[in-house]
């Protein structure tokens, strides 16, 4: 909770004029942004340009950042409209390969909950964050690593593959499950 909050606190600065802040904010982000970039542009110096492309709208837009939705859920957003937009300006079908839909949708209902910050809310959102650590901790191992690998580090079914020693299926079906599991505690939290 308190990175939310550090968050918000620096975009204020950057409203305010403070350049600074806007460097803490991509200090802080660049990695998982150029994670996240790199899953549609598989090119090393394209997705670069990508990544720095995503910072500068963010910057241009920042001002008109409300903080309905958290910082880094805004940015993931811009992050992945420019890998697409890239993408389709060089002729190239965006890769919604994977689960980007599914990624896209969970983000959404993330910032869904956060939007009414009524104190039933928040007391809601700290149960589902409860519940969902308590669903990853009873994960069997090798589906916790699974979508540690996916979720946390960004990191493609490949990659993960590669790590885990398993085939891309085998991944897949690891993900799919402790997402499923994950779901399945979480289903009497969110449909009351």
């Amino acid at each position: 909770m308190g990175t939310d909050h550090n968050d918000h606190e620096l975009v204020r600065r950057v409203q305010a004029g403070d350049r600074n802040a806007f460097d803490l904010l991509v200090r802080k982000y660049q990695y998982r942004i150029a994670a996240l970039v790199r899953r549609h542009v598989r090119d090393p110096a394209e997705a670069e340009d990508v990544v720095q492309e995503a910072f500068v709208r963010a910057w241009r837009a920042l001002p008109q950042f409300r903080g309905e939705a958290q910082f880094y859920t805004w940015l993931y957003r811009i992050a992945v409209n420019t890998a697409k937009n890239h993408l389709v300006s060089l002729g190239r079908q965006p890769a919604a390969l994977d689960i980007d839909d599914e990624e896209v949708a969970a983000v959404r209902e993330a910032e869904r909950l956060h939007d009414g910050d009524t104190p039933e809310h928040e007391t809601l959102r700290n149960e589902i964050e409860q519940q969902v650590l308590a669903a990853v901790a009873g994960l069997a191992p090798e589906l916790r690593e699974a979508l540690t690998l996916r979720e946390v580090e960004g990191l493609s079914y490949e990659e993960i593959a590669e790590r885990m020693g398993c085939p891309i299926g085998t991944v897949r079906s690891r993900i799919f499950r402790a997402r499923e599991a994950i779901d399945t505690q979480l289903r009497p939290l969110l449909d009351p």
